[in-house]
């Protein structure tokens, strides 16, 4: 996401009085913890799958959401919602208590921390949900703290399916006072929260995870097309087999979207999974790991956007391996 730098005049909007000091302040009555919630205000940088879903959530958890995405649709989304929309990344620096980035790239990112820097008051909280480079990540913080900004490395596991029925987990690392701070918008929009301790420590744990849902995602596409072959519709054998010893939550998400064209419906596009899978790969040949199932799984990702796959979801990986398996015409 490219961002452009608010003019140095911009004023942010007026605040009304909390009760508290900052986003992890609590009173003692129940109502008043639940009013000192709903007067948080949080910034979401990205409105893609992801982040709309995160929005949303957040506004239905009573937060008060001001965001900002340099696609037109994903601005009239937020504003449907109920967000109110920013005219940069700089604007919703100087408007809220945390900012949540979710971004498809290290340039998108290091346009947001310029921009944030520039427009933040000390002291601000960014949760950064996105996959990508620890040290990009690390570079991102670096320029941030400089205008006295925290940046919290925080990726999520699950899908955009997921994220829109809140059921995310967050990986949080980084200042453990920042995080603490920043709990309940992490509640907002996620259903699990961990705090791994040192910055990094997210990312390494959601490359752990996404390695797993490379295998998985595969796994899952070999044991269904076998069913189809016998007659066992995908579906059915996704109701069957997921609570048993053989199944996995990617049975359970990818699962159904690999009947009827439901790779269609997106979630996680193959494009963009295709960043996740380099920097698995990187992990893994920096720390010496054999990996064979990831290997294995490498080709049908790449099959997968030679067919045409690239915007679609993930479980299109179905179709890869229905299409290599058939006679020749």
């Amino acid at each position: 996401m490219s961002t452009k730098k608010a003019a140095a005049t911009a004023a942010p909007s007026p605040r009304r009085r909390r009760t508290g000091t900052g986003i992890g302040a609590t009173s003692t009555p129940a109502a008043a913890v639940a009013t000192a919630q709903a007067r948080q205000r949080v910034g979401v940088l990205g409105l893609g799958i992801m982040g709309s879903a995160m929005a949303h959530n957040l506004r239905r958890d009573g937060f008060e959401v001001w965001g900002y995405d340099p696609s037109p649709a994903a601005r009239k989304a937020l504003k449907a919602m109920g967000g109110t929309v920013c005219k940069s990344a700089a604007d919703v620096a100087g408007r809220v208590d945390a900012v949540i980035t979710s971004l498809p790239s290290a340039a998108a990112l290091f346009d947001a921390a310029r921009d944030l820097a520039a427009g933040a008051a000390r002291g601000l909280i960014v949760i950064e949900t996105s996959t990508l480079d620890i040290e990009d990540k690390r570079q991102a913080r670096d320029a941030l703290q400089k205008a006295g900004v925290v940046l919290l490395d925080c990726p999520l596991s699950g899908t955009g399916a997921q994220a829109a029925l809140k059921d995310l987990t967050i990986y949080a690392s980084g200042p453990a006072a920042a995080i603490r701070k920043v709990e309940p918008v992490f509640k907002g929009f996620t259903s699990a929260q961990f705090n791994l301790g040192a910055f990094g420590n997210g990312m390494k744990m959601k490359l752990m995870a996404n390695l797993l849902v490379a295998i998985h995602n595969v796994s899952t596409a070999e044991a269904l097309l076998l069913g189809q072959r016998w007659g066992i519709a995908p579906s059915t054998a996704v109701k069957v087999l997921a609570g048993g010893a053989g199944g996995s939550r990617m049975l359970q998400v990818r699962g159904p979207q690999m009947e009827n064209e439901g790779w269609k419906t997106v979630t996680m596009k193959i494009a963009v999974w295709q960043k996740d899978m380099k920097l698995i790969a990187a992990a893994l040949k920096e720390a010496g790991v054999p990996a064979p199932l990831f290997a294995a799984t490498v080709p049908l990702y790449d099959a997968a956007m030679g067919m045409g796959h690239g915007l679609h979801d993930t479980a299109a990986v179905f179709d890869v391996l229905d299409r290599m398996s058939r006679p020749a015409a």
